[in-house]
């Protein structure tokens, strides 16, 4: 793979210059002193000296802030090392590493639960600091990849939207792709989103207005069409560096194709490693309903919401076991459609917290199902409420 360097024009040359002069105080703190390093702060924001200068200053700072220079010292929790999907698999045809992500067969709720939000945030941190330790390190010993990049796959089969609407799951996501933009620019070459469900649509666009051009450019994103994402994987990966599973060559010693030696395809986290083992505690806001057990064992909250983008969201535990819960929207056009399918929830274990946005005003039901038990009827205490999009955010820009 040609580096950027060969390819700029005399402006964006003087421009590194200037730019390298100017952050010349910061060389001792650059984890990568090269002018390819040096180029990604200044792709970054569109070769705007006084922007670039700005962004890496800030990156310092927060590096200094959490640690991040000596982050690779932290052992992580046991949690993630087995149930946090992420893999090396081989190499891209442009000699740059290739990870893969099962996110959608992910339990994020599960790992939200057994580790703190700080904790989750410096995991992150620690495995993008490990994956550029490593790209830096092959770059200085054979020469190859010297704009260390990376190939990223992110599969979403599986993805449901009792992950997705878990509120910490798409605040550390949010989080976690700001920090992402703000830290590391340009270190992905290509990132592949395959078998991405009609929901992937609503989280996209949660998450896109905090992504740079450059990475959206980056992006490929298919359905569940096998035969088109493993073309496009294809492309730009050799066979035998994708596992079989995803349309290459490559197994396991023992067969196996979706290659676990190399990509931890993730699963679910027992409660065992929950923060908190202890029956949830009421909130005093929370409203109580008591429901019969068998036929006629459900209570339906109907909630019209008038305004668009306006997020809906949930917190409920149980007494007496666990329930049933969906969320579906109703309209004349389309009739009932699924937000969050009908699931029994654990929530006499661990209270149950969620939020949707609403993308299109109607009429939006919460159903608690207690119709599949015989004998036990349960106590449900609840909140359950409607917010206007935030002013400024990405729901209420539409």
């Amino acid at each position: 793979m040609e580096s950027p360097l060969d390819q700029l024009d005399e402006e964006s040359k003087r421009a590194l210059t200037e730019f390298k002069e100017r952050v010349q105080d910061c060389t001792s703190k650059l984890v990568d002193t090269r002018d390819e390093y040096l180029l990604k702060w200044l792709i970054a924001r569109s070769y705007n000296i006084n922007e670039a200068e700005k962004m890496l200053r800030a990156s310092l700072a927060w590096r200094q802030t959490n640690g991040v220079d000596d982050i690779l010292k932290w052992t992580p929790p046991e949690v993630f090392q087995k149930y946090y999907s992420l893999g090396k698999i081989g190499y891209d045809k442009f000699n740059c590493p290739v990870y893969v992500c099962a996110q959608g067969n992910m339990d994020l709720r599960g790992i939200l639960q057994s580790v703190t939000k700080k904790d989750f945030m410096r995991f992150q941190a620690y495995m993008t600091e490990k994956v550029n330790k490593e790209m830096l390190d092959e770059t200085l010993s054979n020469g190859k990849n010297k704009y260390c990049q990376m190939t990223f796959v992110a599969d979403m089969e599986n993805l449901s939207m009792r992950q997705m609407t878990y509120k910490p799951v798409m605040e550390t996501g949010t989080e976690q792709t700001k920090v992402y933009e703000l830290n590391y620019p340009e270190n992905l070459r290509r990132i592949f989103i395959i078998n991405a469900p009609k929901i992937f649509t609503v989280i996209f666009n949660f998450l896109k207005p905090f992504m740079h051009q450059a990475t959206l450019d980056k992006m490929r994103i298919f359905g569940s069409d096998k035969e088109e994402w493993a073309a496009a994987l294809l492309e730009e990966i050799e066979a035998d560096n994708l596992p079989l599973h995803y349309g290459g060559t490559m197994v396991d010693p023992d067969g196996d194709p979706k290659c676990p030696s190399k990509l931890n395809m993730g699963s679910e986290v027992p409660y065992s490693y929950y923060l908190s083992n202890s029956a949830p505690v009421p909130k005093d806001y929370m409203e109580t309903i008591n429901i019969i057990a068998g036929a006629g064992g459900f209570k339906k909250l109907k909630y019209k919401i008038d305004v668009a983008n306006s997020i809906l969201r949930w917190e409920f535990m149980t007494e007496g076991g666990d329930i049933g819960f969906r969320v579906y929207y109703k309209s004349d056009e389309e009739g009932i459609v699924d937000l969050v399918p009908l699931s029994r929830i654990e929530s006499h274990l661990v209270t149950e917290e969620g939020e949707f946005v609403s993308e299109k005003p109607g009429k939006y039901v919460v159903v608690f199902d207690n119709t599949f038990s015989i004998l036990r009827p349960k106590k449900v205490r609840y909140y359950v409420a409607v917010d206007p999009p935030v002013p400024g955010s990405p729901t209420a820009l539409g």
